[in-house]
C-alpha cells in the first residue's frame, strides 16, 4: 500500500505559524524539527509518535498505511516505531 502513501506534509509551525513542505521519511519517526520560520525546535505533542502527526497536514507514512488497511491508528497505538 506503499503506493498511496503520501510523503510530503506541510509543517506549521504553532509558535510563528511558519508553513513548509517536508519529506517524511518511511523508516522513521522525525521526533524533533527546528522551525526554518522562528527556530523553535518542535517536539510531538503528548501521545502523537512524531511532528508530522502533531503539526504537519497529512500523518506519518506508518499510520497512513495503517488506515489504508482499514484499522482504526493513531500514533498512540505503536504504530510508527522510530
Amino acid at each position: 500500500m506503499i503506493g498511496a502513501t503520501q510523503l510530503t506534509s506541510i509543517l506549521t509551525c504553532p509558535h510563528c505559524g511558519h508553513r513548509v513542505s517536508e519529506v517524511m521519511p518511511t523508516d522513521a519517526c522525525r521526533f524533533f524539527y527546528e522551525c526554518k520560520g522562528c527556530g523553535t525546535l518542535l517536539r510531538p505533542k503528548a501521545g502523537d509518535c512524531c511532528v508530522f502527526c502533531s503539526y504537519g497536514d497529512v500523518p506519518c507514512p506508518p499510520v497512513q498505511e495503517t488506515r489504508a488497511a482499514g484499522q482504526v491508528a493513531s500514533c498512540g497505538d505503536g504504530v510508527c516505531h522510530g
